[in-house]
């Protein structure tokens, strides 16, 4: 949770949003606004993948999360995280009394235009500007990304911080085996080729050219799409 004060000259309040937890002391200026802010710390149990944290003294994004009991040593969570300005990624296990300070950051929504090298080139729906980022910012998603795509950016002190598709997307089979009549009545899963060139594993009347939804955070086959 950030703690942020405006300085301004004319108007004063104090602002508490239960929302996202945030609360705002501010004083208004025609000709600025300066932000003081101060993360807060939260529990481990509130970490979740998508969150920003300051551990260390590094700024990190949280990839993945699970959580675990060991009998009398109390539960844990293991997280695997990247740091966002090596992009290095790591992984760590957290005590049940250890705090971690959060930090919140600003989301945006983007359409996916086009590849460019390393980067990808997002456009804003309202305002129609455009923005380059790293592809590397969406990790594994940005195999995912295709034209009109809705993706999210995360902005931290004005940068691209981190990026991502949504969970569910929908693609396309354009290799698979072909089913046989006579298999066990327990599904026996298949490998399959999707547009983007990601493998994955389908049930068997799965065929080439189907429309599928994949979940994104661990490229899994989900349902057939709906017509």
């Amino acid at each position: 949770m950030y703690l942020c004060l405006f300085f301004d000259m004319e108007r004063r309040g104090l602002h508490s949003c239960a929302e996202t937890g945030m609360v705002t002391w501010w004083l208004e200026s025609m000709d600025a606004r300066v932000w003081v802010v101060q993360p807060v710390k939260c529990s481990r149990v509130q970490v979740k993948q998508g969150n920003v944290i300051e551990r260390k003294g590094h700024i990190f994004q949280v990839l993945k999360t699970q959580h675990t009991q060991q009998g009398r040593g109390g539960a844990t969570i293991q997280v695997e995280l990247r740091d966002v300005q090596s992009g290095l990624k790591s992984t760590e296990r957290l005590r049940t009394s250890e705090a971690i300070e959060r930090v919140f950051v600003d989301e945006k929504s983007f359409t996916f235009l086009y590849h460019d090298g390393d980067s990808a080139i997002l456009m804003e729906p309202t305002t129609f500007e455009q923005l380059e980022v790293p592809k590397i910012l969406f990790g594994n998603g940005a195999a995912y990304l295709s034209d009109g795509l809705l993706v999210t950016v995360q902005f931290f002190d004005g940068k691209p911080l981190s990026a991502a598709v949504p969970s569910r997307v929908t693609c396309t089979v354009v290799e698979a085996e072909p089913s046989f009549k006579g298999q066990t009545a327990t599904p026996v899963y298949k490998k399959v080729l999707l547009q983007n060139g990601r493998h994955v594993m389908v049930p068997p009347f799965i065929s080439t050219g189907s429309q599928i939804v994949i979940d994104t955070t661990d490229d899994t086959y989900v349902t057939r799409a709906k017509d």
